[in-house]
């Protein structure tokens, strides 16, 4: 069951990402491919150019169970792609910006195992099909030269098109988010020196098929039920083959596990889960992450799929749970924000999550407070389409610690105080690679936080590395939410890090601090005996309103696409022992705010200072090296694909995020939850007060075709009608109509909608004026939403 938001404010399902992302063009990617093997293959020849490895960091990052071998340096007789970083190409996304493409029948790449192993994860990439719904092909795993099985493969998972919130229509711009895992055992253990190939024995069901790096472990025995438990199969009558829904059984075993304060254990089998599965005071465990796995989506109510949650703080919340030893594997095909569709969610206070398996749900971890004392840790979270892990709503006191993330399709790990301060939260020992968009850990808000002993890498595009900042809505002072008493971000290391933000227009630092909702001020914030490597664009980075209170300690930066600092608001910082080396500029520093930004040197600096810094109309295009290597793939560089250099006009929700103002509005019903995403949260002018008018600004002029209005969609807001005006303006102070008033009906059977089509003028500034509402004497309005398109 999907618990219904917590009135009169009800928590975010799920966050807008950093900012709607717009493509580059990219170069043509062929289809997907049905591999095995034909005769003998040409000669193999290793490849690549070295890059730093994100698993290779002494005392920092998660312990992982596996030996990973980049698909670049095995043998192989396929095609090097990358390096690259450029949005929206292929090697862009792939892991140290390199993979290996097989077109041919007989292609191949061969791992050479390192240490003993029973089991493969490898990452991959199939193109999509013409309907954008993926297509489906098997590759070929051979061991020294003998066949010994066919994993299916498919891209289904993969390609997103257009602007956030994102689509699967392949004729929409901005194509993204490319690979996707499988796992597979062996059967026996291989012995060192083994070598494991995926080959291509046809190219009938496609012409492509992208390896980008294979993980080998020794996957240990299944663990037995511990006595006492009681088992959802032989108690409960959970179907282990996965051919029934077993939601109902397993859910009847956690009730009867709380009650009788008894363990429920999953045993070996894969489980058909259509909802969630409601825990309290109970644990559930697994026969291990490679045997127990739930899995299934609801096949008509698709916002209904497998997932465990705690009860929501405003229903008591959940205590007491533990979760261990199993996979959540789903089903989660597209990026809608507010289907609950998380692997883990809810409220779940003094709880522990172990040794999980997270895959293919749209977060591994969504946590709605207020709550208390939770900690994920031993896990692994691979393929969302939106956050890894995201501590939302006033959670306090919880860990995120030796996880491993990979491929997220927003933040790999975050923190969002919205409304409700999140205090003393530690992510630790943690390795954060491949966010499709916006960060690999950030903090919004939040009051002494600690980000330490992590490994970031490889940056796609709209972030950096790690991020602190007053951003998103309800992080603010008034609320206690804002950036607050001490941040400690000690003993990090950053590879590859900070990428190119589509909407600004130039590069994201792999270490960046925005005060956009208000001035970080009041704060401490610590970075010290951190690495910043090999930056995508400037090491350091400042913006969006001021940032006081930081200090740098013991940072090296080594490699820098652009600049050692780039700052673009005011603030002040102290810099001691920081040792900039191998960047790109001449000149380190960007600065255009002057005096704004102080500076205080301590002892041990070099190589980041400058005076005066560099302030051009320009940014300069980054040169990347991939660890001080020359020819890294920058743009200009011989790795560079054709295309244009700019994005196509911007799609997807223009109003999402604007500045917004009213004519009126009572309570915490103000303008700014119109365009804040989330359709729970809703204007509502003073009442008895007609006319009242909501006003977006869309940053510039956008012919705006369509305008579409919500309400909240719960059946409690029944139907209504309100009539309104669209109007239009260039300079916010001239408007004329772009459509004349009219009565539009809202109504919760058809999600509580109404679509406004406009001729397409273009407006910088859309107001709706409304002068009646058939079911509440004010103006009321959840979401506007416009397109251009």
């Amino acid at each position: 069951m999907t618990p219904p938001p917590p009135p009169p404010r009800p928590g975010r399902i799920l966050r807008r990402s950093l900012s709607a992302s717009l493509a580059l063009a990219l170069t043509a990617l062929a289809a997907a491919t049905t591999l095995v093997v034909a005769g003998a293959p040409p000669a193999a020849a290793a490849a690549a150019v070295p890059a730093p490895s994100p698993l290779n960091v002494p005392g920092r990052g998660a312990t992982v169970p596996f030996k990973e071998h980049e698909a670049e340096y095995a043998a192989t007789n396929g095609t090097l792609i990358g390096p690259n970083r450029l949005y929206g190409s292929l090697p862009s996304e792939a892991s140290g910006r390199q993979a290996v493409t097989l077109d041919a029948v007989g292609e191949y790449v061969e791992f050479t195992l390192t240490a003993p192993a029973n089991a493969m994860t490898f990452r991959y990439s199939l193109p999509d099909n013409a309907a954008g719904t993926g297509r489906d092909a098997s590759i070929d795993v051979r061991v020294n030269g003998t066949q010994l099985k066919s994993v299916p493969v498919t891209s289904k998972y993969g390609w997103y098109y257009g602007g956030y919130p994102f689509n699967n229509n392949p004729g929409d711009t901005n194509p993204h988010h490319f690979y996707d895992e499988t796992r597979t055992m062996f059967g026996s253990t291989l012995p060192t020196g083994t070598k494991v190939r995926l080959q291509v024995s046809s190219t009938a069901q496609s012409s492509t098929f992208t390896i980008d790096l294979a993980d080998f472990e020794q996957v240990a025995a299944p663990i037995g039920k511990p006595a006492g438990a009681l088992d959802v199969v032989s108690d409960f009558g959970a179907d282990p083959t996965g051919a029934a829904d077993s939601t109902a059984k397993i859910q009847a075993a956690v009730d009867a596990g709380r009650t009788q304060g008894r363990e429920v254990y999953i045993p070996q089998g894969t489980f058909k889960v259509q909802d969630h599965i409601i825990v309290d005071k109970v644990t559930l465990r697994g026969a291990g992450p490679w045997y127990s796995v739930l899995t299934g989506r609801h096949p008509t109510e698709r916002h209904k799929a497998v997932g465990v949650y705690g009860k929501y703080a405003f229903q008591g919340g959940s205590s007491n749970v533990t979760l261990r030893d199993f996979a959540i594997i789903g089903d989660i095909r597209e990026r809608i924000d507010d289907d609950q569709v998380n692997a883990i969610g809810g409220s779940l206070s003094d709880s522990v999550v172990d040794n999980l398996w997270l895959q293919h749900t749209k977060c591994g971890a969504w946590l709605t407070g207020p709550m208390n004392n939770f900690t994920m840790k031993n896990t692994r979270i691979l393929d969302q389409t939106a956050d890894g892990v995201n501590f939302h709503y006033g959670v306090t006191n919880s860990t995120v610690t030796n996880t491993f993330v990979r491929n997220s399709g927003d933040d790999g790990l975050a923190m969002w105080a919205e409304n409700i301060p999140n205090v003393n939260n530690k992510f630790t020992f943690n390795t954060v690679i491949l966010p499709i968009l916006a960060n690999n850990i950030v903090t919004y808000g939040g009051k002494d936080i600690t980000i330490s002993d992590n490994v970031m890498a490889d940056t796609i595009t709209n972030g950096g590395g790690l991020h602190i900042a007053n951003r998103y809505p309800g992080v603010n002072s008034g609320r206690g939410t804002a950036v607050s008493g001490t941040h400690t971000a000690a003993r990090n290391t950053l590879i590859r890090t900070g990428n190119n933000d589509y909407n600004w227009k130039f590069g994201v630092g792999a270490v960046w601090f925005s005060g956009l909702n208000e001035p970080i001020q009041g704060a401490t914030i610590n970075v010290t005996d951190t690495e910043i490597l090999d930056s995508s664009y400037a090491a350091i980075h400042l913006i969006e309103g001021a940032s006081n209170g930081l200090n740098f300690n013991r940072v090296k930066i080594d490699g820098a696409g652009t600049y050692a600092l780039q700052i673009q608001s005011p603030g002040r910082a102290t810099f001691t022992d920081v040792v900039a080396t191998n960047i790109a500029q001449s000149n380190p520093i960007h600065n255009c705010v002057g005096a704004g930004f102080q500076i205080t040197r301590g002892s041990g600096n070099s190589g980041w200072y400058a005076d005066p810094p560099a302030c051009t109309g320009v940014w300069p295009d980054p040169v990347w090296t991939n660890g001080g290597v020359p020819g890294g793939g920058g743009p200009g560089g011989p790795t560079d694909p054709p295309g244009p250099t700019d994005p196509p006009e911007e799609t997807g929700n223009l109003a999402q995020g604007r500045a917004v103002t009213a004519s009126s509005h009572v309570d915490v019903y103000g303008a700014g939850n119109a365009v804040d995403g989330n359709p729970n949260t809703y204007w509502e002018s003073r009442n008895n007060a007609f006319p009242q008018s909501l006003t977006v600004d869309l940053g510039s002029a956008k012919s705006v075709k369509r305008v579409v209005l919500k309400l909240p969609p719960q059946a409690a807001w029944a139907t209504r009608t309100q009539t309104l005006s669209v109007l239009g303006s260039t300079d916010n102070a001239t408007y004329n109509t772009l459509k004349a008033s009219a009565g539009y009906t809202f109504n919760p059977s058809s999600g509580n909608t109404a679509t406004v089509t406009l001729p397409g003028t273009s407006a910088r500034y859309l107001r709706l004026a409304f002068t009646d509402n058939t079911g509440w004497p004010a103006a009321q309005l959840s979401e506007v939403e416009a397109y251009t398109s």
